[in-house]
């Protein structure tokens, strides 16, 4: 396609986004017709957005589109590069899932809450989203970022009443502004010493920086994108903004909107500023490191299901900046072969953890629809009333646990296949940290595995644990529909990775000069190879072939021998018991505790057990125990931060009298001091 086409579904995606919102808050009293409406833009948004940027990311060049502002220095021009066009290629597809989803969804809202409103605040981040991915100086970035923000605000505290959500709205707005604060920083240097707010210009000047100056924005760059990416210990916002959220703005924000931070690192690491020092790459590789480690760990205790999926959203964040430390280290040793295959892992696990959390958050949010409730401890047996949730559920947790063979194991093999191609390809103590970071990821693989073992047995299996949960109900089927669509997608992306990942050569063109995909790719298209001859391969169709044949066989078997058999139902052996009831089941809080026990010294968990008892303590009437984690970063760090601040702030308030005399004092002070100073200038 020539960029003719591309310009008009660019520009169509952009207004049917902007329509969407529009229209639905025009016609908000008419509820079934806004959300039919609305939804539909919103799919015809995604699906132009996501056919313009395939069509630039085959092209392999770059692609400009204007538009006019009305001012004579000021130019809103979008830019779909490779890197830009794959970013908002994966919002689209997420994006139309959603907005599929968001159909049977937005058909269960109270209707005492403002549907327009919602609408509006929805289509005005999708708007912002497409932005931030494709713009092309940092002027139009930094207001699709600032929109950005202020929309996710409002859409998290869209549930206003209750003061979680509200204070997890506030939560968010300072932690993004401060992140603001530093890429505000940031751009206006490496604006200055460009001379110019051009991305074009930024990448020419990088590579004349000096060291000391390209470090500097680094530290800015980094810190600024990586509260948005939710980089420990920058975290804090995402596991309380996640769960206010509605359920398809929670999928929304962790598929897509902490991409925003990863795009940004990628764009600053490896088109702004050159090559940045050695340091730079090992902050990024720890970063991610102890973001994977620690993520895992706090999702793996979680009773909120949402809260368990947004510190397993850290989690993948985590891996995704431990394959893209590695590749900046690959880069500034000289190794672009290396570099490539882990950039390739980390661009593959942004599309995947795209797809697989949107489905985990989408499955969350019918659970929560159905059954009223986020805590785990409340579910149990909602496999028999949603077996297609629970289907859903169940692709998504094998994806995200680095199974074969779904989308997440393909990622998640190169990062290991790069991680460990680190130690001979290194100098000094540098190759020491890539075995150390391998065997770390694949600590995180086995406690994600068993954080969605927990997630699954408990939500979705045994007994009900409340009236609720008895009386659950299937999903909307337009909201089936929305998880569906994601689900093959995770089954697609790791039977065919052998397809898909030739797509990302004109991205590895564009930031390493390399493009890897015949190298990965061997054995006529059926197998992957992490691009040495000395490395093993794997064909994740081959390991589907193998499951299923392994599953034939207990299959046929158990066919014959019921057939042969005579069926003879009854209960379940309960050990002589009068009947086995939610009480006899195993919690979430009982199947974490043995990890929890051997990690104490980071959960630093308190307890305590109060026993009433009559007449002697062997014979108690009731036992009342009380456990809790409290988040080692926001207790020992932020806390402690937020008391200092306020302590060192209510100092001036003797300053703010609140009377007009002392005003007028400070303005004739103000007034003198500025007089006398133009004098003697």
């Amino acid at each position: 396609m020539n960029q003719i086409p591309i310009s008009g579904l660019f520009l169509g995606g952009l207004t049917s986004y902007a329509a969407a919102g529009l229209f639905g808050l025009s016609a908000h009293r008419y509820r079934r017709a806004t959300r039919i409406v609305f939804c539909a833009f919103t799919c015809l948004g995604a699906l132009l957005e996501g056919i313009a940027s395939l069509a630039a990311l085959l092209n392999a060049s770059a692609t400009l589109i204007s538009i006019p502002s009305g001012i004579p220095f000021l130019q809103y021009t979008f830019r779909l590069d490779p890197v830009s066009s794959y970013f908002n290629l994966a919002f689209a597809v997420v994006s139309l899932a959603v907005s599929v989803y968001s159909l049977g969804y937005l058909d269960g809202f109270d209707v005492r809450k403002p549907l327009g409103i919602f609408c509006f605040f929805y289509s005005l981040l999708l708007v912002s989203l497409t932005a931030v991915f494709t713009a092309n100086n940092a002027f139009l970035f930094l207001i699709a970022w600032e929109v950005m923000a202020v929309s996710a605000y409002f859409l998290v505290c869209f549930d206003h009443e209750r003061d979680e959500n509200k204070s997890a709205g506030n939560l968010f707005f300072v932690m993004s502004h401060v992140g603001t604060g530093a890429l505000m920083a940031g751009f206006l240097l490496l604006g200055t010493w460009a001379g110019s707010l051009d991305f074009s210009a930024f990448h020419l000047a990088g590579a004349a920086l000096t060291p000391i100056r390209q470090g500097s924005l680094f530290l800015l760059f980094f810190f600024g994108f990586g509260v948005k990416a939710g980089m420990i210990p920058v975290h804090i916002w995402l596991p309380a903004a996640h769960p206010a959220a509605p359920g398809n703005v929670s999928a929304l924000m962790s598929a897509i909107l902490i991409k925003t931070g990863i795009y940004g690192i990628i764009r600053i690491s490896f088109d702004f500023l050159g090559l940045p020092p050695l340091w730079c790459g090992l902050l990024v590789l720890a970063a991610g490191t102890a973001s994977a480690i620690l993520g895992v760990l706090y999702a793996l205790i979680e009773p909120d299901l949402k809260r368990m999926l947004a510190y397993s959203t850290i989690e993948n964040a985590g891996i995704i900046l431990m394959a893209l430390g590695g590749s900046m280290v690959f880069r500034s040793y000289g190794r672009p072969a290396l570099a490539a295959v882990a950039l390739v892992a980390c661009l593959f696990h942004i599309f995947n953890h795209a797809v697989f959390k949107s489905l985990l958050f989408l499955s969350a949010g019918a659970v929560v629809h159905a059954t009223g409730s986020r805590n785990l401890e409340r579910m149990g047996g909602l496999i028999r009333p949603m077996p297609l949730t629970a289907l859903c559920f169940l692709v998504g947790a094998i994806a995200i646990s680095g199974l074969p063979p779904l989308n997440g194991f393909v990622s998640e093999w190169l990062t290991y296949q790069a991680l460990l191609g680190g130690f001979g390809s290194t100098l000094s103590l540098t190759r020491i940290v890539f075995p150390v970071a391998g065997s770390l990821l694949a600590l995180t693989g086995a406690l994600a595995a068993a954080c969605f073992v927990r997630a699954f047995g408990i939500g979705f299996l045994a007994l009900p644990r409340s009236p609720q949960a008895g009386h659950a109900h299937e999903a909307h089927p337009a909201m089936l529909a929305g998880m569906g669509m994601l689900a093959l997608l995770c089954i697609g992306l790791g039977l065919g990775a052998t397809v898909c990942l030739p797509i990302l050569d004109p991205l590895t063109n564009q930031l390493l000069g390399v493009g890897m995909s015949g190298n990965l790719v061997v054995h006529g298209g059926l197998a992957l190879s992490p691009g040495s001859p000395t490395g093993g391969t794997v064909a994740p169709a081959g390991i589907a072939g193998a499951l299923i044949l392994l599953a034939l066989v207990p299959w046929a078997l158990c066919a014959i021998w019921w057939r042969r058999g005579r069926k003879i139902p009854g209960p379940a052996w309960d050990c002589g018991l009068p009947g086995l009831t939610e009480y006899n089941e195993f919690t979430a809080t009982a199947f974490s505790k043995p990890l929890r026990m051997i990690f104490a010294a980071l959960y630093q968990p308190r307890r305590e057990i109060q026993t009433e008892f009559e007449v002697s303590a062997y014979y108690p009437t009731s036992v009342r125990f009380e456990s809790e984690v409290a988040p080692a970063f926001e207790t020992h760090f932020y806390s402690p931060l937020v008391e200092r601040i306020m302590a060192r702030a209510s100092r001036f308030r003797t300053i703010q009298a609140g009377g007009i005399h002392a005003y007028l004092a400070y303005i004739f002070i103000t007034l003198v001091v500025l007089l006398v100073f133009g004098v003697r200038s």
